[in-house]
């Protein structure tokens, strides 16, 4: 088994899709063993997206990841990380598949709905992030 981190962003608990996201997740075999919404200090927002800060989106980012709250989730199942990525789709709705939560919920490459860890490596460092 394996275990990653989601973080459903502030447009997917703003338009009331929390439910939908994890019943999806539930359904493709991830078993949640923490959650808790959580408002993103920008500091913390900060650090956590720290790999981007270069990036001309960073501070978008930023503002966006902390307008509201957010879902945190420590997700366990065999593949967990790149079965999310899978299930979730391409961070740009256009270009994800059809069927998966992007592709269904999301507005544009910012408002996305969700966050997924990038490998298992950093499942394991962005999870002690929210969850020691």
């Amino acid at each position: 088994m394996e275990r990653t981190l989601g973080i459903l962003k502030p447009d997917c608990l703003r338009r009331k899709l929390m439910g939908k996201v994890i019943a999806r997740l539930e359904e493709e075999g991830f078993d949640l063993l923490e959650g808790r919404i959580k408002k993103l200090t920008k500091e913390e927002a900060e650090e956590f997206y720290g790999i981007h800060k270069e990036r001309p989106f960073f501070g978008e980012l930023v503002e966006f990841m902390t307008s509201g709250p957010v879902f945190v989730m420590h997700l366990e199942r065999e593949n967990a990380v790149s079965k999310l990525r899978e299930v979730i789709g391409n961070t740009d709705p256009a270009l994800a598949d059809e069927g998966t939560i992007r592709k269904m919920y999301a507005e544009s490459k910012q408002n996305n709905v969700i966050h997924a860890s990038d490998s298992i490596e950093n499942g394991k460092i962005e999870t002690s992030f929210f969850f020691k």
